[in-house]
């Protein structure tokens, strides 16, 4: 237990609760993308495979189609970067938690890949999951891909909450405080088990016209923006 955090959430809970209810109440909920979650850049066989899975950013929320979506222009940015033909898929659910998600892997018919990436921590970071489960959920997910993606599993950082404008504070201050408590445990995963994680920072997203009319997902530059970081990581 992170003691700290939990007084300070205590002290505050009225106000807490009170601009939760408002935020839900107020913030527009955008659908999921739609049209094919998957596809490629270039002709052929492709040379590398990405896959995305995860919440509300694996599934396109704060964009129309797959195709301006996080996988997608990661691929696109590796194509154009590097020439070869790169393939794409997305696995995402909004509003998904963790545990929720591998039992939803599980049942999956998932493609191949060479580089899998899970986007994650926000709903879990609303939904104040526990350190321990996460971490345990962390790795199950690692064992439940492990046979069919033996690379590591890049973990992109939990977003920056503390900087979402469509979070009032200090709603906004607390739950960004979670967000980093989780992020952390990704840090010690992918120091403590180099050859099961990898860990990759999210960029922060400064400009509000990166973001969706929601003011807490990336719009279509927004994840362009996002998978150009991604992109010039080694």
């Amino acid at each position: 237990m992170h003691l700290p955090f939990w007084l300070t959430t205590a002290l505050l809970f009225p106000v807490l609760l009170y601009q939760g209810k408002r935020t839900r109440r107020t913030t527009p909920r955008l659908p999921e993308a739609s049209g094919s979650p998957c596809g490629q850049y270039g002709e052929g066989e492709p040379a590398r495979r990405v896959l995305v899975i995860g919440e509300s950013t694996a599934a396109g929320v704060g964009v129309d189609k797959h195709e301006q979506g996080l996988a997608s222009q990661l691929a696109k940015q590796i194509h154009e970067r590097t020439g070869q033909t790169i393939a794409w898929h997305t696995f995402g659910v909004n509003g998904i938690r963790l545990g929720a998600l591998n039992k939803q892997l599980a049942k999956a018919d998932l493609p191949e890949a060479d580089l899998v990436i899970l986007s994650m921590g926000v709903n879990d970071t609303t939904g104040f999951t526990p350190r321990y489960r996460f971490r345990q959920q962390l790795l199950e997910l690692r064992d439940l891909l492990g046979a069919r993606y033996p690379a590591p599993l890049v973990l992109l950082s939990v977003p920056p909450m503390h900087l979402f404008t469509a979070l009032p504070a200090p709603l906004r201050q607390v739950i960004g405080w979670r967000a980093r408590l989780l992020d952390n445990l990704y840090k010690t995963l992918a120091s403590e088990a180099p050859a099961r994680f990898s860990y990759a920072h999210y960029p922060v997203i400064s400009d509000p016209e990166l973001l969706a009319r929601d003011g807490y997902h990336p719009g279509a530059k927004g994840y362009r923006y996002i998978a150009e970081a991604l992109a010039a990581l080694p």
